[in-house]
């Protein structure tokens, strides 16, 4: 299986989305475990096309391509999970919102964040990017979400995070959500300030952080 995981993440990388679809069902075929071939051969591959985004080594459109493909082969091995019951054992039952602020185009974090949210079996509401605090309030009431998760790339952005906390506590909602920020500039020492509940460097530390703190009530 461990060559398997190489293709995974070398599919990626080419951003060739039916090669990665291809290895999923190879993978599920075989009898693999679904989680098993995302966290070891298809997010080792979105995490280095981000790398390489941010050295400018790839470029705009490979980035999406790249992106596309991961999200193709997580939607299929998140069904599987469902199907085998997988899903439902290994998180407790949790709705999770997720949205890159406004103000901020850019999604390859957030992208890999639901990718890994859905593998481990939590329902995932993507809002995409550039979206108004209002908005991420509004969507979370309505979709039933016990998780709000929003990310900057910009420090220029991050005050949006800020001021999510500030409008749940005026509304009157923030001891009903688990709050969780991330983002290249963001730090814990910046979730502290704000007040979220959860800082998170990266997508696997998000789910092990947020699979504690509803585990914890």
């Amino acid at each position: 299986m461990s060559d398997l995981f190489v293709q995974a993440k070398q599919a990626i990388l080419a951003t060739d989305k039916e090669k990665a679809l291809e290895i999923a069902k190879r993978h599920l075929d075989a009898g693999g475990e679904p989680l098993e071939i995302i966290s070891q051969g298809f997010v080792p591959g979105i995490t280095e096309v981000g790398e390489q985004f941010g050295r400018g080594t790839l470029f705009l459109p490979e980035l999406i391509m790249a992106a596309e493909a991961m999200m193709a082969v997580t939607d299929v091995l998140s069904a599987a999970m469902a199907e085998s019951g997988q899903a439902g054992s290994a998180t407790p039952a949790g709705s999770i919102l997720v949205a890159t602020v406004k103000g901020d185009v850019h999604d390859i974090g957030k992208g890999i964040a639901v990718a890994m949210f859905k593998a481990n079996g939590y329902t995932v509401h993507d809002l995409g990017r550039d979206v108004e605090v209002g908005d991420i309030i509004d969507a979370a009431e309505k979709n039933g979400s016990r998780v709000i998760a929003t990310s900057a790339l910009l420090t220029t952005t991050m005050g949006e995070q800020k001021k999510l906390e500030e409008t749940l506590k005026k509304s009157k909602l923030r001891e009903k959500y688990v709050t969780l920020v991330a983002g290249a500039p963001v730090t814990q020492r910046w979730a502290n300030r704000i007040g979220a509940d959860i800082y998170a460097e990266n997508a696997h530390t998000g789910v092990v952080r947020v699979s504690e703190k509803l585990m914890a009530g």
